[in-house]
């Protein structure tokens, strides 16, 4: 059975992520590992680790993953703000071991005005520094499809590829699908066939092995758009039958699987986390129309 969750917020101290984490129903949870608006933040203390471990134990929660600031742009020409950008990774990745989270995930950047090649070329130059600072360290770092909006990179699953087979210690790193992304980006999930040929085509590409962490988030821009725009599950254009898909399949649903959709409470009070939950949960109840697996 998928291990469904969501993002919380850390506002309050970490614990409280994971406080509202059980309250809205959470089987995993994400967080952010520091202050997502500015470049520095005040050191990690032990009694923050302890609390936020402490809290752990009693909800149950076992799989916890890290996302990192926006503020980050490990692809950038700008060397002032790659070094910045190398550094606050570092710090994040830093935070994200000792909190004991099993992966940070991380966008790989935009390239802004240089080639596409030169700035994945900075990408994995920046995650061999921060891999081998930290020799030691569990978590994972995991690449993020992105919707291809301007110069992002991480749109397409080659370019993924180009810079974890840059990376040295490849072994450290994987990946994360966004449901929303992938759909901004042409991949063709919201149909049958085309879910099973972008599953096959990510595991000819990276290998499915690599896959580690999934969002889950429907989209309000159509397949193509590369306009990365979240909505609730069943609401977009990703809808309800390809979230089924991927419910079900067996390729891909022992993963950890987290919502970023809007925050807030529905018309009649109740908090859209909870209600998208329960949505999931419901598409667990009767496979799709469609095995995942079924030869095209």
């Amino acid at each position: 059975m998928p291990l469904l969750g969501a993002h919380q917020s850390i506002a309050g101290g970490y614990h409280r992520a994971v406080d509202r984490a059980v309250a809205a129903g959470c089987e995993c949870l994400q967080i952010f590992t520091k202050s997502t608006n500015r470049w520095e933040s005040p050191p990690l203390t032990d009694e923050q680790v302890a609390q936020f471990q402490t809290a752990l134990v009693r909800s149950g929660i076992r799989r916890v993953i890290g996302h990192t600031a926006y503020l980050i742009n490990v692809a950038s020409p700008d060397p002032t703000l790659w070094k910045k950008s190398v550094e606050s990774l570092a710090e994040e990745y830093s935070r994200a071991d000792r909190l004991g989270l099993e992966g940070l995930v991380l966008h790989p950047g935009a390239a802004m005005s240089e080639d596409r090649d030169g700035a994945a070329a900075r990408v994995a130059e920046a995650l061999n520094r921060v891999l081998e600072r930290f020799p030691m360290a569990k978590p994972l770092i995991l690449l993020e499809t992105t919707a291809g909006q301007g110069t992002n990179l991480g749109s397409s699953f080659e370019e993924l590829a180009t810079i974890v087979e840059a990376t040295e210690q490849s072994h450290r790193v994987g990946i994360c699908w966004d449901t929303c992304h992938m759909l901004a980006a042409d991949y063709p999930i919201d149909h049958p066939d085309g879910w099973n040929k972008t599953v096959r085509w990510f595991d000819r590409i990276l290998g499915l092995h690599r896959l580690r962490a999934i969002h889950l988030n429907d989209s309000r821009s159509p397949r193509g758009s590369r306009v990365d725009r979240h909505e609730h599950i069943g609401r977009g254009h990703v809808g309800l039958e390809t979230f089924r898909r991927l419910l079900h399949d067996p390729r891909v649903n022992h993963l950890p699987m987290f919502l970023e959709t809007p925050k807030g409470k529905t018309d009649d009070g109740r908090h859209w986390d909870v209600v998208n939950l329960t949505v999931l949960r419901e598409l667990l109840v009767r496979t799709p129309a469609v095995s995942p697996q079924e030869p095209l």
